[in-house]
C-alpha cells in the first residue's frame, strides 16, 4: 500500500499525521505488508510531510492497535541524504528507506560527466558510505545489529513542542518546550515557495561544514578568529573587547545566547571582586592530547596555564616523563578507555586525574589518531608501534557499571591520594541522576561536556548531529545535585564552545564554578580552525606531528594564552561588578539574574527555557557550590599497613618481605605502595632490589593495580576483576592453595578485565580468567590457564600465553605484541577476530618454540602449576603442535625472530 506523504495547506500538519495513519491502520487491518510511506507526488499546491514525523506516528499508531509486527514501513522519500537521516528514520521505526533523490541525484551528475565513476559504482559507493557510518553510529551505542536498533528511538529532542514529541516521537527525550506543527508547516511553506515559484535560484551551499560568508553561522568563523589572535599578540585589552563583542553581541547560536543578564543589585566597584588570581585556579586547557596536538602546542599550553596558576589536560595520550616536575607538566592528567601510556609514575605527577567517560562533542566514540600522526616519539609515550591507527576502547570495555566507575575511582585514590578525581561526563539526558551516582561514587569533581566543543578532528556526522548543549546538561547535573544533597562534595565544570567572560558568568549562574577551554585556547596559538586536524597537515603546525610544520609554521607562544584567559577574567570582573557580585560563587544558583530573551527567529521565539531557570532550595547540610572533598568511606586499610610496614624499606631503595591476610575486601592492594615507589623512584621503581609480598585468601577488585618496578606480589588463594590493571612493572603471581583436588586449567582463578591497560611487568596466574584479558596491554608479559570472550582486544604490545580455552573474539583491534595460545580442542580459529591478526604455525619456528617452552617453564617456577608441568612433560611429543602464534598482520615475522640487528634470544629477551 502506498501512502502518500503529501497533504493541502488547509488540512494542516497535525491533522495530516492523524489522516495517515488512519490510512495506514486500515491498511494493515486488510493484509498489506508493506506501508510505503512517498513524498514523490508533492506538487505546488501539496506539501509533504516530514519523513520522520510520518515514520515516528505511524510506529506508535501501529504498535498502540497491534498491528506492527504484521506490517513493514518502507520509507520513499527525496529528504534522506546523510547518515543521520537514515539513523533517525531507522530509529523511529522505519524497515527499509528508499532515497530517491539521492539516487536522481547521481544519475544527474553522470549525465553531466561530473562523476569520476560510472552511475552504478558511484551508487554501490554511496551505500557503502552509509551502511559504514550506520554501523558507526550502532556501535557507539553498543548495538550489533540493525533489528536492535529499529525503534530503539536513541535520541533527544532539543526545542520540540510537547505535542509534537508525543504525536511523534513517542518515548524520546526532551528537555525543553519549542516550535509545534504550525511551525513546521510554515517551514515547509517556505521552502515550496522557493522550490515552485523561484526555481531560477541556485540552491543555496548552506555552509554546514565549511564556513561560507552570507551562509550558515560558524560561532569561530574568520573574523573571531582573526580578531582574537590580534588581541593575544598585541596584549591589548580594547582588541580584546573587539572581539568579544563579536561573540557576546552575535545573533542567538547557542541557547545561551537566549539568556540575557538582569541587573538585581547596586554595582559594586571592580577592586571590590575577587582578584583575577582566585580566578585562574577554576580554568582548564581541555583534554588535547599530544598527538593530536604538535609537542610544541601541547606544551605551550602546559606552560602558559602553569604560569597562571590554572591547569592542562594531558589528553589521553600520555605524557613524557622529562616533563614531570617542571612548568611543561600538565598537572591534570586524563585516564581515559584504554589508557594510553597511563602508569603509576604519570599518576603520581598529577594535581587532577580525570577519567574521561565520553567527549561532549563526539559522545560514545573512541579517541581516535591516524596512523600517519603516531610518530616514533608518540609511538613510544602510548606504547605502541609506529605509523599504526590507535583507537580508544568505549567506556564499556571496563566500566559495565557506577560501581566499576566507583572502583576505578577507587583505585587512582590509592596510588595518588592527594589528587583530585574527576569525571567527564556528556550533557546528555539524565546526566543530572548519572552525576548524583558518580558523587556517590566519590568523585572530587565533574565535568559536563557539551556539543558545540572540542576540536576540528571530529567526524562531520559528529559536528552536525552528536552530543547536546551544555546549557542542558549543567541545568539538569546542577538541580540534581542539589536536589540529592550531594552538591556541596563535587566540584562542577563545565566544557564547550566557552569563549568569553560573559560565558562565564552564565555558566557560574547555572552552576558551574569551574570551566574548561578546548579551541580558544588553540585559535590563541595560531590555529586558523581548517577542520584539517587529522589529516597530519596543520597550516600552522598547532595539530600536526610533521616536523617541517612544527618548526617552520607553529609561532604559538604561551604568552599569547595567557592574554587571552587574563583578558577573560577582565572582563568577568568587569560584569559581575556591574551585577554587584563580588565573588564567582555568589553568582552559582543566582537564576534570577537571568531573563529568556524573545529571540530572532520564528522558531527562537517559541523556545521555552523554563527547564535551565528552575530554582533549587539547598538542603541542610549542603550547598550550591563545593565546600568540601568527597573522601571514600572505604580508606584501605590493608593499602596504609603496606606503606607503613615498608616505609623505611621504600626510603632506603628496596628490599624486605611480608606475609598477610587478604579477603575480597581488600581492594586495590599493592596501588598505595606503587604509588609511593613511583613518587619517589619512576615506575621501574625498585627492581634490582625489590619488596616481595606474600598474601594468602581472597583479594578484592583490582589487586596489583598500578604495579610498579620492584613490587613483587605472590596471592595464594584467588582475585576478583582488574588484577595488575594499568601495572607498569614488577611481578603478580596468583596461584590456588596446594592440595587442592580441581583441575587449575578448568577453574577460574582471576576474574574479568584482567591487565587492563597495562604497560609492563608480569603475570603468573594458575588457573582461567575471565573476559576482556589484556585489553589494550601495551607490554606485560602473561601467563594463564585459559579466558574468556573478548582477549587481548586492542592490544598494542606484550606477549601473552594461554594455556587453556579462549573466549570468542580473540584479538579484536590488537595492533602490536603477540600471543601463544594452546588449541587442545581446535576452536582458535573460529574464536579469532581475524580483522588485524592472523595464525603462524609454530612447527616451523624453533626460537619461537624454545622461547615459548621458557614462559611456560617460567609459569611452572612461579605457581607449581600441574598444568605447565603436564604441558612441559609432553611439549614436543605432544602439546608443541596444538600452540599457534597469534600476531597482528601488520607485524613482521622477522623481528620476532631478530633478523633486525639482533639474534632472535636477544630481541625475545628485550620483548621479553
Amino acid at each position: 500500500e502506498i501512502l502518500e506523504l503529501a497533504y493541502r495547506p488547509e488540512e494542516g500538519l497535525a491533522a495530516a499525521i492523524n489522516r495517515l495513519c488512519k490510512q495506514a491502520l486500515a491498511a494493515s487491518r486488510q493484509g498489506r505488508v508493506l506501508l510505503i510511506l512517498s513524498d514523490r507526488q508533492i506538487s505546488a499546491d501539496t506539501l509533504p510531510i516530514p519523513a520522520a514525523m510520518a515514520v515516528g506516528a505511524l510506529q506508535s499508531c501501529l504498535v498502540e492497535h497491534d498491528q506492527r509486527c504484521d506490517s513493514n514501513i518502507i520509507v520513499d522519500t527525496g529528504s534522506v541524504r546523510d547518515p543521520h537521516h537514515f539513523a533517525v528514520l531507522i530509529g523511529l521505526g522505519a524497515t527499509a528507506i528508499h532515497p530517491y533523490l539521492v539516487y536522481e541525484s547521481l544519475a544527474w551528475l553522470e549525465s553531466e560527466g561530473k562523476l569520476a565513476t560510472d552511475l552504478r559504482q558511484a551508487m554501490i559507493n554511496y551505500r557503502q558510505g552509509i551502511n559504514k557510518a550506520l554501523l558507526k553510529i550502532l556501535s557507539k551505542m553498543g548495538i550489533s545489529t540493525i533489528a536492535s536498533y529499529r525503534c530503539s528511538r536513541l535520541f533527544e529532542a532539543v526545542g520540540l513542542a510537547d505535542e509534537v514529541v508525543e504525536r511523534c516521537f513517542q518515548g524520546v527525550a526532551s528537555r525543553i518546550n519549542g516550535p509545534g506543527f504550525d511551525h513546521f508547516q510554515q517551514q515547509q511553506v517556505k521552502l515550496s515557495r522557493q522550490a515552485w515559484h523561484q526555481p531560477h535560484q541556485p540552491l543555496a551551499r548552506g555552509g554546514l561544514f565549511k564556513y561560507i560568508h552570507g551562509a550558515e553561522y560558524h560561532a569561530y568563523n574568520p573574523e573571531v578568529v582573526t580578531t582574537l589572535q590580534q588581541a593575544v599578540r598585541s596584549g591589548d585589552y580594547d582588541d580584546y573587547r573587539r572581539y568579544s563583542n563579536l561573540v557576546n553581541n552575535r545573533d542567538p547560536a547557542c541557547l545561551r545566547d537566549l539568556l540575557a543578564l538582569v541587573k538585581k543589585e547596586k554595582a559594586i566597584a571592580l577592586a571590590e571582586v575577587e582578584p583575577a588570581e582566585q580566578f585562574f585556579k577554576r580554568f582548564d586547557s581541555a583534554a588535547m592530547s599530544i598527538g593530536a596536538l604538535s609537542q610544541e602546542a601541547h606544551e605551550a599550553l602546559a606552560i602558559a596555564m602553569n604560569r597562571l596558576g590554572g591547569y592542562s589536560n594531558s589528553g589521553e595520550g600520555g605524557e613524557d616523563p622529562e616533563r614531570f616536575q617542571t612548568e611543561r607538566v600538565s598537572k591534570i592528567k586524563q585516564v581515559a578507555s584504554g589508557r594510553f601510556g597511563v602508569t603509576p609514575h604519570y599518576l603520581r605527577n598529577s594535581e587532577v586525574i580525570q577519567i574521561k567517560m565520553a567527549q561532549g562533542a563526539k559522545p560514545g566514540e573512541g579517541g581516535q589518531l591516524p596512523g600517519h600522526k603516531v610518530t616514533p616519539q608518540i609511538a613510544a609515550l602510548r606504547y605502541s608501534t609506529p605509523g599504526v591507527t590507535l583507537i580508544s576502547p568505549p567506556p564499556h570495555h571496563d566500566i559495565y557499571s557506577i560501581e566499576d566507575l566507583a572502583q576505578l575511582i577507587f583505585d587512582l585514590k590509592q596510588v595518588n591520594p592527594q589528587a583530585m578525581i574527576s569525571v567527564k561526563l556528556v550533557a546528555e539526558p539524565g546526566v543530572g541522576t548519572i552525576a548524583a551516582g558518580v558523587a556517590k561514587a566519590y568523585a572530587d569533581m565533574i565535568t559536563i561536556s557539551g556539543n558545540d566543543g572540542g576540536t576540528g578532528a571530529s567526524p562531520l556526522t559528529s559536528i552536525r548531529y552528536a552530543g547536546s548543549p551544555w546549557e542542558l546538561g549543567l541545568a539538569e547535573t546542577q538541580q540534581a545535585l542539589v536536589d540529592n544533597g550531594l552538591r556541596h562534595k563535587i566540584r562542577l565544570q563545565v566544557d564547550g564552545g566557552l569563549k568569553s567572560g560573559l560565558d562565564i558568568v552564565k555558566a557560574a549562574i547555572l552552576g558551574a564554578e569551574s570551566f574548561g577551554f578546548d579551541t580558544g585556547p588553540l585559535i590563541s596559538l595560531g590555529c586558523k580552525f581548517l577542520r584539517i586536524c587529522h589529516l597530519n597537515n596543520c597550516a600552522t603546525g598547532v595539530a600536526s606531528q610533521d616536523e617541517t610544520l612544527r618548526h617552520n609554521y607553529f609561532a604559538g607562544l604561551p604568552q599569547m594564552v595567557i592574554n587571552y584567559f587574563r583578558f577573560m577574567v577582565q572582563e568577568t570582573r568587569e560584569i559581575m561588578a556591574e551585577l554587584g557580585v563580588a565573588r564567582l560563587t555568589d553568582l552559582i544558583g543566582r537564576l534570577d539574574l537571568l531573563k529568556q530573551l524573545p529571540g530572532l527567529t520564528a522558531s527562537q521565539q517559541q523556545l521555552d527555557l523554563a527547564a535551565l531557570l528552575r530554582p533549587v532550595q539547598a538542603k541542610a547540610g549542603s550547598s550550591l557550590f563545593q565546600q568540601q572533598t568527597n573522601p571514600a568511606t572505604d580508606q584501605g586499610v590493608l593499602n596504609q599497613q603496606l606503606v607503613t610496614d615498608f616505609a623505611a624499606a621504600v626510603a632506603a631503595g628496596g628490599g624486605g618481605q611480608g606475609n598477610y591476610q587478604i579477603h575480597n575486601t581488600d581492594r586495590s592492594v599493592g596501588a598505595r605502595l606503587s604509588g609511593e615507589v613511583a613518587a619517589r623512584y619512576g615506575n621501574k621503581g625498585l627492581e634490582d632490589d625489590p619488596i616481595h609480598l606474600h598474601f594468602h585468601g581472597t583479594a578484592g577488585q583490582s589487586f596489583g593495580a598500578w604495579n610498579c618496578g620492584g613490587i613483587h606480589m605472590v596471592l595464594t588463594g584467588d582475585a576478583n576483576d582488574y588484577v595488575g590493571k594499568g601495572m607498569a612493572a614488577g611481578q603478580l603471581v596468583i596461584r590456588p592453595p596446594l592440595g587442592v583436588a580441581y583441575k587449575s586449567h578448568e577453574a577460574m582463578i582471576i576474574g574479568n578485565t584482567c591487565l587492563y591497560g597495562a604497560t609492563g611487568g608480569k603475570l603468573y596466574a594458575a588457573g582461567r580468567a575471565g573476559e576482556r584479558f589484556a585489553v589494550r596491554n601495551s607490554g606485560a608479559m602473561a601467563v594463564v590457564e585459559g579466558i574468556g570472550d573478548n582477549g587481548c582486544e586492542y592490544m598494542t604490545g606484550g606477549i601473552v600465553t594461554i594455556l587453556g580455552e579462549t573466549g570468542v573474539n580473540f584479538g579484536a583491534g590488537m595492533t602490536g605484541g603477540f600471543a601463544y595460545v594452546l588449541d587442545e580442542f581446535d576452536r582458535l580459529a573460529g574464536h579469532l577476530n581475524p580483522e588485524l591478526v592472523e595464525l603462524v604455525d609454530l612447527q616451523q619456528q624453533p626460537v619461537l618454540q624454545e622461547h615459548l617452552r621458557g614462559l611456560i617453564h617460567s609459569h611452572f617456577e612461579h605457581t607449581t602449576s600441574q598444568r605447565a608441568e603436564q604441558i612441559l612433560a609432553a611439549f614436543d611429543d605432544h602439546y608443541l603442535e596444538m600452540f599457534w602464534l597469534v600476531k597482528p598482520k601488520s607485524s613482521d615475522l622477522a623481528s620476532l625472530l631478530g633478523r633486525r640487528g639482533h639474534s632472535a634470544g636477544e630481541t625475545l629477551a628485550v620483548v621479553h
